[in-house]
C-alpha cells in the first residue's frame, strides 16, 4: 500500500515545482518515504509562513539518503558540499 504524505514547501520552490523546473525535493531524512508513496507538497507563504491552500501532488521516484554514504570524505564535504542535480531529458528545455 502506498503512502500519502503531506509537507510544507515554501511559495518561491512551490512555483518552481509548478513550471517543472525543479524536479527534485531536498529533504532532512527524519521521516519515511518509499518508491511509489504520494508526496503532496501544502504550499505555504513565504513571508508569514501560513498555508495559501495550494498543494501539489507527486509520486515518489528514486530516493537517496545520505547518512551511510561514503562516496567522499568529510573534509571534502566541509569544503565543497553537496550539488544536487536534476536529471531531464537532453530535449527538455
Amino acid at each position: 500500500m502506498k503512502n500519502e504524505i503531506h509537507k510544507k514547501v515554501l511559495s518561491e520552490y512551490f512555483e518552481q515545482i509548478l513550471n517543472g523546473s525543479k524536479t527534485f525535493e531536498l529533504r532532512l531524512a527524519d521521516w519515511g518515504i518509499n518508491e511509489g508513496d504520494i508526496l503532496v507538497l501544502d504550499e505555504i507563504n513565504s513571508q508569514t509562513k501560513k498555508p495559501t491552500g495550494r498543494s501539489i501532488r507527486k509520486k515518489a521516484g528514486y530516493i537517496l539518503k545520505t547518512k551511510d554514504l561514503k562516496l567522499f570524505s568529510k573534509e571534502e564535504v566541509n569544503q565543497y558540499g553537496y550539488q544536487i542535480i536534476s536529471l531531464l531529458d537532453e530535449d527538455t528545455v
